[in-house]
């Protein structure tokens, strides 16, 4: 089963927060999105899960009892331990008695959380309360699993381990879209979708996104065109969209972070002269 959006526009007033997004979502596959701040992260993904309204475009989407979705907050109830946290979201989807009991056991078992099990929330970590967080979307084995940033501000194990969780959980069978700021776990993913403005800058898989990427990306200390070049490290990498950088430039192969900082800056150059 394929999910997703097609030609979805979204305003909020004046605000135009997506424009002609198209994105699909197959069982089994993990689609990362990933952009700056205001790109249309959360809001594809609230569209996604019919907690908004488009203007234009449709959503084909599981039904809710099918669905699983992690907000950018902790997604859970600070004031409930971690095993009433999953049992009340169980609860709601109809899972009860030994298979309530059976799912939680798997869950915190694969989370690491059991030791936890009766500690409450409020009391856990940034990353173990992630952790529960996706617990708890997925009690429920949705179609259709929605992830809002997880793994921001969480600790490096926690990453790993959330990611294995993510990872699990399309393998046995589950379409799977989660907004990310870590471009190494984009890069993971099976299909990446970088969002600038609301509109979709470049998609595909990793290897197809870099195959596709025009120009050519040089390094120096200093650049010759700062408005087309950002800093790595110590040195600038500049972007020249007709690959005619100069003799003696030298010329590196871009990485996702390149690709999405360029594709970007092309985007904003293309509004200015409109």
């Amino acid at each position: 089963m394929t999910y997703g959006v097609a030609s979805l526009s979204v305003s909020f007033g004046a605000t135009q927060a997506l424009h002609d997004v198209t994105v699909e979502v197959s069982a089994g596959t993990v689609v990362a999105v990933v952009g700056g701040d205001g790109a249309g992260k959360t809001t594809l993904l609230r569209a996604l899960v019919r907690e908004v309204v488009p203007d234009e475009g449709t959503v084909t989407a599981p039904q809710k009892s099918q669905l699983g979705f992690l907000p950018a907050s902790s997604g859970s109830w600070a004031a409930l331990t971690v095993a009433q946290n999953i049992d009340f979201v169980g609860g709601v989807y109809g899972l009860t008695g030994e298979r309530l009991a059976t799912r939680r056991t798997e869950l915190t078992d694969a989370a690491g959380l059991t030791f936890a099990s009766d500690r409450l929330a409020s009391q856990l970590s940034g990353g173990m309360r992630r952790k529960l967080g996706f617990c708890m979307a997925i009690v429920h084995t949705p179609d259709l699993v929605v992830l809002d940033e997880p793994s921001t501000g969480v600790d490096p194990v926690s990453r790993i381990d959330l990611w294995r969780l993510v990872s699990e959980t399309a393998a046995a069978g589950a379409a799977v879209i989660m907004s990310t700021t870590y471009l190494d776990e984009a890069e993971r993913a099976g299909h990446l979708v970088v969002l600038d403005g609301g509109e979709v800058l470049v998609q595909g898989s990793y290897d197809e996104v870099r195959a596709g990427f025009p120009g050519t990306v040089t390094r120096a200390p200093e650049a010759v065109r700062p408005q087309w070049s950002w800093r790595r490290g110590r040195e600038r990498h500049e972007y020249w969209p007709d690959g005619d950088a100069p003799a003696g430039r030298e010329v590196v192969a871009p990485d996702l972070e390149d690709i999405v900082i360029a594709s970007s800056l092309v985007r904003r150059a293309t509004a200015v002269a409109r």
